[in-house]
This record gives structure tokens, sequence and C-alpha cells, in this order.
């Protein structure tokens, strides 16, 4: 075999990760009480939750979805509800599975979040509000997180909690 026949069967066995396409897969906005809740003066309540979504289409492709939602209350009425899923499929070759999923998990997660935040900003503000803007996530200690609750049994009760950050 030659040098360059070596270098090519090399290429092609070394392991590689690349975002294939991002995209927003689904975005929603709801008021349910406007516009009577519009004319209160009260500081509305903010509640956030983001979470996280695998999916492998075929042996080397994953896709991976950011969820986010962000509530928004006055009292105990909704002002407003963003719902957000920022998704990209990402190609994995030539990864040792125990790397796959912290790709998923970490790395995935990483990249989607700024397209993430972006969109909800957005959407707040062209309904007429203040944009919010979402803080940092450290998705590795996420990752750790739920690695933990995985170990203790704990991760069926809380697999649908999500991340919820603070005010």
């Amino acid at each position: 075999m030659s040098d360059t026949q070596n270098a090519a069967n090399a290429a092609e066995q070394a392991p590689s990760f690349q975002i294939q396409r991002i995209y927003l897969k689904d975005l929603s906005l709801e008021q349910p009480n406007a516009p009577q809740i519009l004319l209160e003066q009260e500081e509305p309540q903010l509640e956030v939750q983001v979470d996280i979504g695998a999916l492998r289409l075929d042996d080397n492709n994953f896709q991976v979805t950011l969820i986010g939602t962000v509530t928004t209350r006055i009292k105990d009425k909704v002002l407003f509800l963003v719902e957000a899923q920022q998704s990209g499929i990402f190609e994995i070759r030539n990864m040792p599975e125990e790397q796959v999923d912290p790709l998923l998990g970490i790395a995935c997660p990483t990249i989607l979040f700024p397209y993430l935040r972006s969109n909800i900003a957005d959407m707040i503000s062209r309904a007429g509000f203040q944009p919010v803007h979402l803080s940092e996530i450290n998705f590795h200690a996420l990752y750790e997180q739920r690695l933990q609750q995985a170990a203790s049994g704990q991760a069926a009760a809380n697999q649908e909690s999500g991340i919820i950050l603070p005010n």
C-alpha cells in the first residue's frame, strides 16, 4: 500500500464530530390573559426551564434538541409563555461509544444554546415585552448531575423536570 492510501485510510478511520444542520424545530408564544393582564403594574415573575433530548437518526447521525420554556406570571396569571425547540443534526463517526453520550449531552447543547437564547429573546421582544436573556448554562455540570441521578435511580422521577433557572 502506498503512503497516500495509508493516509486516506487513516483519515477515514479518524474520529470526527461535525454539525450537519442547526434549525428551529418549534417556537410558540401564548398570552392567554391578554389584554387585561397587560394593564397590570406589578413586576412579573419569571421561570425558565431548559431540557435536552437526543435521537439517533442512523449509525452516524444524531438529532439533539434543546427545549426552552419561559413563563412569566403576574400574581397567579400567565403574562406570556414561550416554548422553543432548537435542534441540530450532528454527525459522529468512529467515536468510541462511551464518548458519544457526553458529546450529545454536553457539546451539542452548548452549540445549540446561543441559537435557542436568541430565538426566545427575539420572540419575546416581538410580542412587545422586554427581551429575556437566558443565562449561560453549564451543560457539563448538568450532564454530571444526570449521571448521578441515573446512578441513584432518580432519573425516572426527574426525567421531565429539566433545568429550572432562578429569576
